[in-house]
């Protein structure tokens, strides 16, 4: 949601922009009509290039990396979870994980109790705090990627809030123009 409001952002922007360098065509058109002189200003002076508006310091909007990255991640990792989560995968007749203690190593072992049930459960909560973690990481990356993407977006409403406000000072300068004619 946060990506398509930036794109929503950019596009305003332009329009913005592009209602900018419309407001300038027409001044010079209202100057050209208003007087002679100024129709002679006009007719020597170069005509705006009819390509895209200028950006006036707005970059081209992407979705900061960070934010991608993070939501690149925490779709694999929500995938590996749901493959190993023990009640969103298919269940298997061998509920309990006692045959997974076969394959710790000797060292491992003896971190553990000698006790072959407590070592299962033991391995188990360990299990699962890896789990916890590495959820709480992908928490985290996609904490930071919004609130760089946040950053960046508010800098851009800034941006656009000044050139709102001066077009709208100009099209009442322009208003009050073509008024008086």
């Amino acid at each position: 949601e946060l990506v398509r409001q930036g794109e929503v952002l950019k596009r305003t922007e332009q329009m913005v922009d592009k209602m900018d360098q419309d407001l300038k065509t027409s001044q010079r058109h209202i100057n050209s009509i208003k007087s002679v002189f100024g129709g002679l200003v006009s007719y020597f002076k170069p005509k705006p290039p009819d390509s895209k508006p200028e950006q006036n310091g707005a970059p081209e909007y992407n979705a900061h990396s960070r934010l991608k990255e993070a939501m690149m991640s925490s779709k694999e990792q929500e995938s590996k979870y749901q493959e190993s989560h023990p009640n969103l995968r298919r269940l298997d007749n061998s509920d309990n994980d006692f045959s997974r203690t076969d394959s710790v190593s000797s060292v491992q072992r003896d971190a553990y109790p000698k006790n072959q049930h407590l070592r299962a459960y033991h391995q188990k909560i360990d299990n699962n705090l890896d789990e916890m973690s590495s959820g709480l990481s992908r928490l985290k990356n996609l904490a930071l990627g919004l609130q760089t993407e946040i950053e960046e977006q508010d800098d851009m409403l800034d941006r656009l809030t000044k050139k709102v406000e001066t077009l709208d000072v100009n099209i009442a300068s322009t208003d009050k123009k073509v008024r008086q004619l």
